[in-house]
């Protein structure tokens, strides 16, 4: 009974000191209870395919009109592109000063059965574009469904009252959605608390001394930039007060720590704009989906400190041309990774093979992971919900009473 009456972040935390001490006290505990974990990862992926089809849709329809489309849309490209290259940047600074690297290769392990990657950045952008919009659903080809739902929702905007019986089937879908999403997160504190033990095991056996330089630039470049880089965008380009907006996507904030998963976290994302920060439907509903999929300011951190990491442990000379090239990198490589577990590592093997480097450092970068992938998923969730917040609020479409408290929407889960 007491905790129904607590909140859902509240419960969350519980979960997380709850799994914190199962993790440390009992590895066999751990075991037993890490398929609820796996239950709640597979509930929240569930539900990424249809919720970000009718929410991409029906944001786009919400828009009006083709006009508002451009307007948002070419904003929110425009600050993933920045905000992906300015994240590269700092973490190849950050590399360079610390020196990581430093030639050590006595703990590569040879031999690593690694599939190699091709990569061109025209076919990377052609496959965008779904041949089969029906085996794009399938295979949960991210980028290939936000194409799609965003040629439906124009399709329906030009469209207008021609298919007015079609956008309620559009905006029933979404509503379904959310309300599935309030039963999923309802089963949260117990499947985070899983989680969280299952990651305490993980850490503890994955650091590795001679990478813990790189470990704590990564760490030190994410904490720089949510420090520094977000509350600098939101206090001079929204007039918002960083200490308020954080307490307010304290949720999302949490559930992507917790599950290192973007995409698993876009539900509480979706629910926290529209009931904590009072923005639109037809903002956030558009926003969020797209820079769930392409908005990755933490894995744009990592690129730029493994390209250094790499080019001192195989004397690779960094000039300002391969500089320019590893902040490139960052931004394509982090606008085309999936917001999903272990996406990250395939995509480490992409940037390999895209600045000439052997694969052989990639099972350092694997064991690493576990460790890393908190806060780069904290960086991108919260990249979207300030960009969100940002063109919102300078679009005049924000509540500020929500926002600020004065009006409050009700949590139903």
């Amino acid at each position: 009974m007491l905790l129904k009456k607590l909140g859902l972040g509240t419960r969350i935390l519980i979960g997380i000191v709850i799994g914190f001490i199962i993790g440390f006290a009992s590895p066999d505990l751990t075991k037993m209870l890490s398929p609820l974990g796996e239950v709640f990862l597979r509930m929240l992926k569930m539900l990424i395919v249809p919720l970000v089809f009718f929410s991409i849709t029906s944001g786009v329809c919400k828009m009006g009109d083709v006009k508002q489309l451009v307007s948002i849309g070419l904003r929110f490209v425009a600050y993933i592109l920045i905000t992906s290259g300015l994240a590269a940047a700092l973490g190849t600074f950050v590399g360079m000063f610390l020196g990581i690297g430093s030639g050590t290769t006595e703990f590569l392990q040879a031999g690593a059965n690694v599939k190699n990657v091709d990569y061109n950045f025209i076919n990377n952008v052609v496959s965008w574009f779904p041949a089969n919009v029906f085996e794009s659903f399938v295979k949960q080809d991210m980028l290939q469904i936000i194409v799609f739902s965003l040629f439906l929702g124009v399709a329906i905007l030009f469209l207008g009252k021609q298919v007015k019986d079609f956008v309620k089937i559009i905006d029933q879908g979404a509503l379904v959605m959310l309300k599935i999403t309030d039963f999923v997160m309802a089963f949260s504190p117990i499947g985070i608390a899983s989680l969280m033990a299952t990651m305490v095991t993980t850490i503890s056996g994955a650091t590795v001394k001679d990478v813990i330089a790189l470990i704590a630039a990564d760490y030190i470049t994410c904490i720089v930039f949510f420090l520094i880089m977000y509350p600098a965008m939101l206090k001079s380009l929204a007039g918002l007060g960083p200490i308020l907006f954080f307490r307010k996507i304290s949720q999302p904030m949490i559930v992507a720590i917790t599950t290192t998963s973007s995409a698993a976290t876009l539900p509480v994302s979706l629910k926290t704009a529209g009931q904590k920060l009072g923005l639109p439907e037809n903002v956030y509903g558009f926003t969020l989906p797209l820079g769930n999929t392409c908005g990755m300011n933490g894995f744009a951190v990592f690129i730029g400190l493994a390209c250094i990491f790499c080019a001192n442990i195989y004397g690779v000379e960094i000039t300002f041309a391969k500089l320019v090239l590893y902040i490139f990198l960052g931004i394509i490589l982090s606008v085309g990774a999936a917001g999903v577990k272990g996406a990250g590592i395939v995509m480490s093997t992409v940037l390999l093979q895209a600045i000439g480097m052997p694969l052989d450092v990639i099972p350092i970068f694997a064991a690493i992971w576990p460790v890393i992938d908190p806060p780069h998923t904290l960086l991108n969730n919260t990249s979207d919900l300030v960009g969100t917040a940002i063109i919102g609020k300078r679009l005049g479409k924000m509540d500020m009473d929500i926002y600020e408290g004065r009006k409050v929407i009700a949590d139903e889960t």
